[in-house]
């Protein structure tokens, strides 16, 4: 077995040797990986604490003009039933996580170029006055201007996933679009102040365990506040139909090494971890390997199963209790819910 700290020690070294070393442990069998994963889990006590941050999603919007080659939502996909929800529904639903002490909402869309987005500046300044919370967008590449306006409005944070860090990889998964535009992205959201998220997507067509390695670095360089880390899992309407699922336990991983690497970085138990697997949450394992954040999904039911970036995701029925299903795996991951802002602990706090 690999002396695991010899080579822990040494990864924070962006070299070669950092590289070599990321590769040998991503590459580890899973079963002979534990020391890994305590590693990271006394990294993420150490510097995250021994709470689960709640962050409620409500995924706004299903349409896409993009056709992202993993994606169910992509353009091409004519057979998904696409819905807007309007200003009183998102706020109708973000009412929801707030009664449940939730303190950060999500509002998550598609590329959606006919959304009305000044609807969206309105819907945020009206989250900050009625419920006080912190607010996360994800709503894809925008101009400058338009995330400036958000963050005015009140808007905190901006997930932007890079997917993958492979330039040349990124190119032939994304159609018509720009690797460099979306790092311009990034950069110029955390000019504007935003707390801001990044992430990538493990067992995509192409990929290389060195790809997976060089995004953990990728992250270590950039400093982002929060970064998602996902199992592809295979739409029947995208053009990766007919590819594997990726490794789930590469996924904890990956997440594992992020966090040793990032230290203090939030890492969230991705639903795509929570769904791969229909006989078990592995969001439980990943809690237990350095991840720290779970986002409950808040969108309104009949809407639920038609945000399908991929299927079978969990928590699609209606009924079903949310915060006892989560109290019950904080409580298997030997860990409790944290109900506070979770803002973002890096020492030069964005904004």
């Amino acid at each position: 077995m690999i002396p695991i700290k010899y080579h822990l020690d040494n990864v924070f070294e962006v070299n070669g040797e950092a590289f070599s070393s990321l590769e040998k442990l991503l590459a580890l069998p899973f079963e002979e990986s534990g020391e890994v994963f305590e590693f990271s889990d006394c990294v993420c006590r150490k510097f995250c604490g021994n709470g689960i941050l709640l962050r409620g999603i409500v995924e706004f919007s299903s349409f896409c003009k993009n056709n992202c080659y993993y994606c169910g939502l992509n353009a091409g996909n004519k057979k998904l039933h696409r819905y807007r929800l309007t200003e009183k529904e998102i706020l109708d639903a973000v009412k929801k996580v707030s009664e449940t002490g939730i303190k950060t909402v999500v509002l998550q869309s598609g590329e959606d170029e006919n959304f009305d987005w000044d609807k969206l500046s309105f819907v945020i300044s009206e989250i900050k006055r009625s419920f006080d919370m912190q607010i996360t967008l994800s709503c894809g590449e925008q101009e400058a201007k338009l995330y400036e306006k958000w963050k005015k409005a009140g808007a905190d944070r901006y997930l932007l996933k890079i997917e993958t860090s492979n330039k040349e990889l990124y190119q032939k998964l994304h159609p018509g679009q720009s690797f460099d535009n979306r790092l311009e992205c990034l950069r110029v959201l955390k000019k504007l102040g935003y707390q801001a998220g990044s992430g990538v997507i493990i067992g995509l067509k192409g990929q290389t365990l060195k790809d997976i390695a060089n995004d953990i670095i990728f992250f270590s360089k950039e400093e982002f506040d929060m970064i998602g880390i996902n199992p592809f899992i295979a739409h029947s309407e995208s053009m990766l139909k007919d590819n594997s699922n990726g490794d789930p336990y590469l996924t904890i991983k990956a997440v594992a090494l992020t966090r040793i690497i990032t230290k203090n970085t939030h890492l969230p138990a991705t639903t795509a971890l929570g769904s791969i697997r229909k006989d078990k949450d592995l969001r439980i394992l990943a809690l237990k390997s350095g991840a720290n954040v779970i986002m409950p999904n808040f969108t309104p039911y009949e809407h639920r199963k038609e945000y399908e970036i991929y299927p079978d995701k969990r928590c699609l029925s209606e009924g079903e209790n949310i915060m006892d299903y989560l109290r019950s795996m904080a409580a298997e991951a030997g860990k409790v819910l944290d109900f506070s802002r979770g803002d973002t602990l890096k020492a030069m706090v964005n904004g």
